[in-house]
């Protein structure tokens, strides 16, 4: 998945449409920020991460002791990088609806994770961004 991030960042990079301009460059360094961040996330937690709404264990350390869903946030930073980079303004709209999308998620999975942890959790909440 990674290997496909870096591949599809690099390939838009350079023969995707437009400029290679300044602009370009922006793109490049958010979607591989975006993707960096989303490899350590997922790698922080390890068996804890599950498609669905999971309770397995808290994770609360490395970059989930500043941030509740990163993997929510590096990956709508890539996809707004590479946005950036294919410069058509209607997929603006679509970055948009997936970041709806990911607050619903993750109020979903924090309905989950307060019902197994509860006051952990809700300290931990307090302590975190999104």
């Amino acid at each position: 998945m990674a290997f496909a991030g870096l591949c599809l960042s690099l390939w838009i990079f350079f023969s995707g449409p437009g400029p290679r301009g300044p602009l370009r460059w922006v793109g490049l360094m958010l979607a591989l920020l975006g993707l960096w961040g989303v490899i350590v996330a997922r790698g922080t937690l390890g068996k804890s991460f599950s498609v669905t709404p999971q309770a397995r264990q808290l994770v609360t350390h490395g970059i989930y002791s500043k941030i509740r869903n990163p993997i929510y946030v590096f990956g709508a930073l890539c996809v707004a990088g590479l946005l950036l980079m294919i410069r058509q303004k209607y997929l603006w709209i679509a970055l948009g609806a997936l970041i709806v999308a990911q607050i619903f998620r993750a109020r979903q999975e924090s309905h989950v994770l307060e019902a197994k942890f509860g006051d952990e959790y809700r300290e931990y909440r307090k302590q975190t961004w999104f």
